[in-house]
């Protein structure tokens, strides 16, 4: 192999196709991916992703740990938002047991899904930035504002429940803890009109002052409607292309049903439309925090006593549930099989990265290396999510 740059290296040349490896380790992969990709000259004729790198057999291991013990394993997969994972496969304990659910907690759940959904954003857009190479507010500018929103993110995190990033709030019948002060409330609200402020006075002007950037994403990789649905995209990928699906809506769960809010959709289908969607959405999830804060009951935070109490949770026997969650990628799904034991017998996940991902040769046909770049970016794959 003969290397060409980091990250690249040529495997073989058939005629005039040149068989080129990005990655494993490139700093646009956004992980650990690697693309086979087939070039002639500038043109991209075939992408075949590698995946699997970051396999950890979560799935299996599940079935060797008792159900209490579980949610904290599944965090780790999104690490971008870990309560996401733990928090559909906790709606499918709750569905197969028949668990009523804390009403101050559903609030405290929605609350907490919100945020993480901004600081997920927020590193999605500004990553975003730096794939494009200056293309926004000289490259860096952009990242450095949208983590520093992200830090405020994890703080607010750490205060409520003693560590920033794996929170491991969510359990059975409710959540572990509740809210700290009325000065940590304050908090939250001073957050979100720094985010509302941020999208309107930096993010939409830098966007409409580039036309580096509008270069770059508008008609580039585009993904029609009937191609999102044939490859079962979800989240800021299919909404992107005019189909306006969030579980948050299709299926509503915890508070979703008592607060307002719209399912933001463009119809561009292309990487413009990708990130606009997850810039609007920024705003639609300020305006679901301020009413959780507005009107969160009071009562109880869970239902059941608190994991250290010798409380041992089972489901019935031959009991098969699947439950789904509206993550920051989109549809993140848990499918649970029971045998009667404290222990699962099966655990499937339905992760949101690994279908986005997978209409990625389809979208980059034809496109040049660049385009790659921009257009991978614009699914906002997380590896831990799609490998498992």
């Amino acid at each position: 192999m003969a290397g060409i740059g980091a990250g690249f290296e040529v495997e073989h040349q058939e005629g005039d196709v040149l068989i080129l490896n990005m990655g494993p380790q490139h700093p646009s992969t956004h992980g650990v991916l690697r693309l086979i990709l087939k070039i002639s000259g500038e043109k991209i004729v075939e992408c075949q992703p590698d995946i699997g790198f970051l396999h950890r057999g979560v799935e299996k291991l599940t079935e060797s740990l008792n159900y209490v013990q579980i949610p904290p394993i599944l965090e780790r997969n999104d690490y971008l938002s870990p309560m996401s994972n733990a928090l559909a496969f906790v709606l499918a304990l709750e569905k197969a047991g028949g668990v009523e659910v804390a009403e101050r907690a559903k609030w405290i759940r929605t609350l907490f899904a919100e945020l993480s959904r901004i600081g997920s954003h927020m590193v999605a857009i500004g990553t975003y930035g730096l794939d494009l190479g200056g293309a926004l507010g000289g490259g860096t500018s952009l990242f450095m504002q949208t983590f520093e929103i992200r830090e405020k993110v994890l703080a607010l995190m750490e205060e409520f429940t003693g560590t920033r990033f794996h929170v491991n709030l969510v359990q059975v019948g409710g959540v572990r803890y509740d809210i700290p002060s009325a000065e940590w409330v304050k908090k939250v609200r001073k957050l979100a009109d720094e985010v509302d402020r941020w999208v309107f006075d930096n993010l939409l002007p830098m966007m409409e002052a580039s036309p580096i950037f509008r270069a770059r994403t508008r008609g580039v990789g585009y993904l029609s409607p009937e191609m999102a649905k044939l490859y079962g995209v979800s989240g800021p990928v299919i909404r992107g292309s005019g189909i306006p699906y969030d579980v948050r809506k299709a299926e509503p769960y915890d508070a979703y049903d008592k607060v307002e809010f719209d399912v933001v959709v463009e119809k561009g289908g292309d990487n413009y439309a990708r990130w606009m969607v997850r810039g609007r959405e920024l705003l639609e999830s300020t305006k679901i925090i301020r009413q959780v804060l507005d009107g969160i009951p009071t009562g109880p935070i869970a239902s059941r006593p608190p994991v250290k109490a010798p409380v041992a949770f089972k489901l019935p026997k031959d009991k098969e549930v699947y439950a789904r969650v509206e993550s920051p990628r989109g549809e993140m799904g848990a499918f649970v099989v029971s045998d009667g034991t404290t222990k699962p017998y099966r655990v499937k996940l339905r992760s949101p990265s690994f279908s986005n991902l997978s209409v990625l040769p389809y979208l980059v046909k034809g496109l040049t290396i660049p385009d790659l770049i921009a257009t991978l970016g614009s699914l906002d794959p997380v590896f831990g999510d799609v490998d498992r």
